[in-house]
């Protein structure tokens, strides 16, 4: 299996599956003298583990201890490739007996039997959004780098199960439930997934992540443009079907008399969403992604068999409601490992 790795000069490789003995991954290409350590790196998987998602998350209760095995001396990073590990504890396998011959709907069940010829059944093995708890380890070492650049990177719900909400407070987001940016939208949130979790459905959402501090001049013009690269980041996370920076297809219905930022001191628009030409323009950068529903859900689905005869389903096994919250220190890593790489590419230039 290829395309484990990500990033050019500031790699990721992640391992593992989510009923394996442990995940883990190799950070390669960080520059010695980073402070980091396994404090650094659990503050984010706090955010990020299971049992952390409130109401929307799943049962399945994982410390996601993370260890560090190399690359880290006296607390600062030496400049050689950076190993951790987070080991499994609470997998319960039986709980996808019917997964074996069952495709379940919205999993890539189908399309790694089409790929390999064979996969693992249990909770969707590499499939399984457990992969990212490496992602935010190495986010989150990426975001060591980022800080002696001066450069930030934060994330929040700003839509879910189709009841949006304002940015109005978003330092407090990450401490209040869903990442919500605005207080006043939680109990509203609550009431929908409550409703969701009667009926043994799953919801939705969008996220936003904003980077403050990146300076003009990151990203290349043409095929590595930063808009590409952010996307192609936050397009990896399993649950993402869409991408949108700036005003994203907002744009489209405007007139260019409307979604130009005018050029002047201080900026009054970021339309751009902090990018043109594919360079960062010294504004905020701002993403948003679009995260479909958990496709593990406890209602009657049809499906087919491993033989392709015509089956019903109901996903058991434990399960987030909704990827929101857990999902957003994840797009918030994937966003950091953006930059810390293209941050390097810019020195490597200058």
């Amino acid at each position: 299996m290829s395309g484990n790795t990500f990033g050019t000069i500031f790699r990721l490789t992640t391992y593992g599956e989510s009923h394996g003995p442990a995940l883990g991954g190799v950070v390669d290409g960080c520059p010695p003298g980073v402070p980091v350590s396994e404090e650094i790196l659990q503050r984010d998987l706090d955010r990020r583990r299971p049992g952390a998602g409130g109401l929307t998350g799943t049962a399945r209760k994982e410390p996601d201890a993370v260890r560090l095995l190399s690359g880290v001396f006296e607390g600062e990073t030496t400049g050689t490739p950076i190993g951790f590990v987070i080991e499994n504890t609470d997998q319960r396998s039986r709980d996808y007996e019917a997964a074996k011959t069952l495709l379940r709907p919205g999993h890539a069940d189908g399309t790694y039997l089409a790929k390999y010829g064979r996969r693992d059944y249990r909770g969707g093995g590499r499939a399984s959004a457990r992969e990212t708890a490496a992602r935010v380890a190495g986010g989150a070492v990426a975001g060591a780098l980022l800080a002696r650049a001066g450069i930030r990177v934060v994330a929040y719900t700003v839509e879910l199960g189709g009841i949006p909400a304002l940015p109005v407070d978003v330092a407090g987001a990450a401490d209040r439930p869903f990442c919500a940016p605005d207080p006043d939208v939680i109990p509203l949130w609550e009431a929908r997934a409550r409703e969701a979790m009667a009926t043994g459905d799953s919801l939705g959402g969008i996220v936003e992540v904003v980077a403050t501090g990146v300076p003009a001049g990151l990203g290349e013009p043409v095929f590595d443009k930063l808009d590409a690269r952010l996307a192609y980041a936050l397009m990896g996370v399993g649950a993402v079907k869409g991408v949108e920076i700036g005003n994203g297809f907002a744009a489209a219905r405007l007139l260019g008399s409307q979604n130009n930022d005018p050029i002047v001191h201080p900026p009054v628009s970021n339309n751009a969403g902090g990018i043109l030409g594919g360079i960062a323009s010294g504004q905020p950068v701002v993403a948003r992604a679009a995260v479909k529903p958990i496709p593990s859900i406890a209602v009657p689905q049809r499906t087919m068999d491993i033989d392709g005869e015509p089956a019903e389903i109901v996903v058991g096994g434990r399960h987030d409601r909704s990827a929101i919250p857990r999902v957003v220190p994840v797009l918030r890593a994937m966003v950091l490992l953006v930059l810390a790489d293209l941050w390097l590419a810019q020195k490597t230039v200058a």
